[in-house]
């Protein structure tokens, strides 16, 4: 099989769970079931300040919707706002959180395990002798936060790209690296 095993699983739970240092946070780890890392707490900040990127124009077009609305119907002023700017708070404060808790990741000897997701949750498996490459990507709000998503690509077009955003970007590069290695000394 040329990709890498996908489980449907519910997302396992990483509160409590403290990124580690980045020296040790990618050790061997005897199995799969073992302790997830959390990612690093700035994802949550990154998270949010997305959020409030998108909010922003959404906001921005209710005031002129309901500029318009108020004059042509008997709708009371700042009710649509009203709404607006609630979802608008719950997105920006909660949304983030939640997605930040319900991923995590852990890094073995021969294989790399991702877990994301709040309403459809997924438990991916790379084995690193069917990683053809890995990308370490930052967009200008990672960068501001120090951070970095790593994506690994296997052969395979089912799932053949496995992204771990919301890593510090020295471990991210630590992470390929060590991946590389794995790799190199599997081929010789």
């Amino acid at each position: 099989m040329d990709t890498p095993e996908t489980n449907p699983t519910p997302a396992t739970p990483v509160p409590g769970n403290k990124p580690a240092a980045p020296a040790a946070a990618h050790e061997v780890a005897p199995h799969d079931d073992a302790a997830l890392t959390q990612l690093h707490p700035n994802y949550v900040h990154s998270l949010r300040l997305t959020a409030i990127l998108t909010a922003i124009p959404v906001l921005i077009g209710g005031l002129v919707f309901e500029a318009v609305i108020v004059e042509e119907t008997p709708i009371p002023a700042g009710v649509v706002m009203s709404v607006l700017l609630v979802l608008s708070l719950i997105f920006i404060i909660r949304v983030p959180m939640r997605r930040f808790n319900a991923r995590g990741y852990n890094m073995s000897a021969d294989r790399l395990r991702v877990v994301r997701g709040i309403l459809w949750n997924s438990d991916t498996v790379v084995p690193f002798g069917r990683v053809q490459h890995i990308d370490v990507d930052q967009g200008p709000i990672e960068r501001f936060f120090d951070l970095a998503t790593l994506t690994v690509h296997t052969a395979g077009s089912h799932n053949a790209s496995v992204h771990l955003p919301g890593l510090n970007k020295s471990l991210a590069d630590d992470m390929r690296e060590d991946i590389r290695a794995h790799i190199k000394r599997d081929t010789m």
